[in-house]
């Protein structure tokens, strides 16, 4: 209990009673604590916090700063509990923003990057059985359009909400994981068109920088969780 509240509570009287008030007040609890009033009530400190009570109450100028007082601490415990209630309410919405992040933009994201990355190397390998060989050659070309389709869905849905603060370097690590992606599979693609094992080996690069920035991601992520 506040100690500006006391007072008022130790009179047993109303924040709004009128000086007579208090004072019929303070003359029934004396009465009733003194020693040489009522044996069977008598209570030293309960006297002592009484007149302590009196003494400011009684007296209209201290009362009138007293409550100027109390006035100002009721403002400031005030201010302080809506200050806890905005601190609690933006905790509340931090953690809604980094569960919505997670579940609309980076588990999806990861999957259909997994969906990309993971069978470049079974592709390649079927491919160099002989990579001019229509129908592997065609293979291949199904899986770059595949990929091609998943790195589309997967930067609109990167874009879409606004990654929450505190993830900041996950969401940089997926966003250069995407765009070494995106590289990767155009290298890939002039393959196809050239032959040239210099692209080849390109976009298999790009793929494994991309691969590394996705696994600093999910650690990072690991870390802050």
């Amino acid at each position: 209990m506040d100690v500006f509240t006391n007072y008022y509570h130790t009179l047993n009287v109303n924040p709004t009673a009128t000086q007579a008030e208090i004072r019929q007040a303070y003359r029934r609890l004396a009465k009733l604590f003194h020693p040489d009033s009522n044996r069977e009530t008598a209570g030293h400190e309960q006297i002592i916090q009484i007149n302590a009570a009196y003494e400011i109450l009684g007296d209209p100028e201290q009362r009138q700063s007293y409550d100027r007082q109390i006035s100002h601490n009721f403002q400031q415990e005030s201010q302080g509990e809506q200050k806890r209630h905005r601190k609690k309410e933006t905790g509340r919405e931090a953690d809604e923003q980094i569960e919505l992040w997670l579940t609309k933009v980076y588990k999806p994201v990861n999957k259909m990057l997994s969906n990309i990355l993971t069978p470049l190397k079974k592709e390649i390998n079927e491919l160099s059985a002989d990579p001019f060989d229509d129908r592997l050659l065609g293979d291949f070309q199904n899986y770059l359009e595949t990929s091609r389709q998943f790195l589309k869905k997967a930067q609109g849905l990167f874009r879409s909400i606004p990654n929450p603060p505190n993830l900041a370097g996950v969401a940089a690590q997926f966003y250069h994981c995407l765009n070494h992606v995106a590289d990767g599979i155009e290298e890939l693609e002039m393959f196809t068109l050239n032959y040239d094992d210099r692209c080849l080996h390109t976009g298999q690069e790009l793929f494994k920088i991309a691969a590394k920035l996705r696994r600093e991601a999910q650690n990072e992520l690991k870390v802050k969780s």
